[in-house]
């Protein structure tokens, strides 16, 4: 998934330089959980799993990957859909991704406001997504919420088929990696008819726990060995970044304002995306949380100096830094020459005293 820190390419050299460093546990908090990578990937070594993120369509992936144990029947809904043939060896899940993806497309919210056929009226029509896409993202939504509210879904098929529509659009989205802003020109893949593809299914036999919350809010409420912090590194909101995928988990119709449709996110901002707010809202996490070693996921160009952290870590324990070298996210480039193409992934580790 397109996501600006997605750290599923370099979750295992996170985890190499850990183990090297005697850095394991039973459980692992991952405090800022955006797309789910670092918790799914413990989730797969056995650790029992928190996350937390104050974004709705997080939550849903978080309910999805992290929570959910189990390998969906959709015994209620199946019998319901009439389907005359399926493959001989598909899932239900896949089964179910199938009916979804023959759905015609309907002109609903996101069609009416992302696309260029429904905000034709407008100076700079939008292009998020082709026309057949927003309907198509229109009709999947529909039905899902159809479903649901008839109880054909239990809790976790709901989020599975959430999580999979929403993990599905950003290979359809005509945008560099985020929605504050789209392409003026259609890019080849933001045209291709879209097609919903079946998430994993993780099962770890442990009681994962998830929250829709402002992180903070959790810090005595969550233990763990290891607290992993991956937050904002610089002044871009991530509420904002990802305002169409919040509009299309919460199905929500809401207002929106300017060229680019965006959605009210003022109760959503991240404290970490100032200087000085960042720096005291991780002292107060490294002060008030429990756990063995807190390990924080910066880079090298953040608004937090690494003088600065080490400053605020090393008033509750050992610090250490280590980094790597990796390739910078794609709407970051900014038209920056090839030797600013990759950036410094720095890991801070506090082992508590």
């Amino acid at each position: 998934m397109r996501y600006i820190g997605n750290k599923e390419n370099v979750v295992p050299r996170i985890d190499e330089i850990l183990t090297r460093k005697h850095i394991t546990g039973d459980c692992l908090f991952d405090f800022f959980s955006g797309t789910t990578s670092v918790g799914k990937y413990y989730k797969r070594m056995g650790y029992r799993v928190d996350t937390s993120d104050f974004m709705y369509f997080s939550y849903c992936l978080q309910k999805a990957y992290i929570e959910n144990n189990t390998v969906p029947g959709f015994e209620r809904l199946l019998p319901e859909l009439n389907i005359a043939s399926t493959g001989l060896f598909m899932t239900p899940l896949e089964i179910v991704v199938s009916y979804l993806n023959k759905l015609k497309p309907e002109q609903g919210f996101i069609y009416n406001h992302y696309t260029p056929g429904g905000t034709v009226n407008l100076s700079q029509p939008r292009m998020y997504f082709s026309d057949e896409n927003g309907g198509k993202i229109d009709a999947i939504r529909r039905q899902i919420e159809q479903w649901h509210e008839a109880g054909l879904l239990v809790e976790n098929e709901y989020y599975i088929l959430l999580a999979t529509l929403i993990e599905s659009v950003s290979f359809y989205a005509n945008v560099a990696g985020v929605y504050a802003a789209f392409y003026k020109k259609w890019d080849p893949r933001a045209v291709k008819p879209l097609r919903l593809r079946p998430i994993e299914i993780l099962v770890n036999n442990r009681e994962n726990r998830v929250y829709h919350a402002d992180s903070m809010t959790l810090l005595d409420r969550v233990d763990s060995d290891i607290l992993y912090l991956d937050p904002p590194y610089n002044e871009r909101q991530y509420a904002s970044n990802y305002h169409i995928l919040e509009t299309i988990a919460r199905n929500d119709n809401p207002e929106i304002r300017s060229i680019t449709g965006m959605r009210d996110y003022t109760t959503q901002r991240s404290r970490f995306c100032k200087s000085t707010s960042a720096l005291a809202d991780l002292d107060r996490i490294a002060r008030g949380a429990t756990y063995r070693y807190l390990v924080l996921s910066y880079n090298s160009e953040g608004i937090m100096s690494s003088e600065k952290i080490i400053e605020v870590l090393s008033r509750y324990g050992d610090v250490e830094m280590e980094q790597f070298e990796y390739l910078r996210f794609k709407s970051n480039n900014n038209g920056l020459s090839s030797t600013k193409r990759h950036i410094w992934e720095q890991l801070y580790i506090l082992k508590r005293l």
